[in-house]
């Protein structure tokens, strides 16, 4: 899978995210993911926020997601 496309799919899915993906081999991705909606949920609560907006992808086209989640303040 794109690294493109992760991030086309979450900045869709998250209203007003930023993110950077990167991977090495098309399977493994890291991301970065900054987003206002962030604000006052635990790590938990933020990383379910992306594992919703990629659904089923995970743990198919996108074997695994190492993922930093932040809001603007804590860039």
């Amino acid at each position: 899978m794109d690294p493109e496309i992760i991030r086309q799919l979450i900045e869709t899915g998250i209203p007003g995210a930023q993110a950077r993906v990167q991977s090495r081999d098309g399977i493994h991705f890291d991301a970065v993911i900054v987003a206002e909606a962030f604000r006052g949920k635990l790590p938990l609560a933020r990383h379910r926020m992306v594992h919703t907006v990629l659904g089923d992808r995970l743990g198919g086209d996108i074997h695994a997601l190492s993922m930093k989640t932040l809001t603007p303040d804590e860039q």
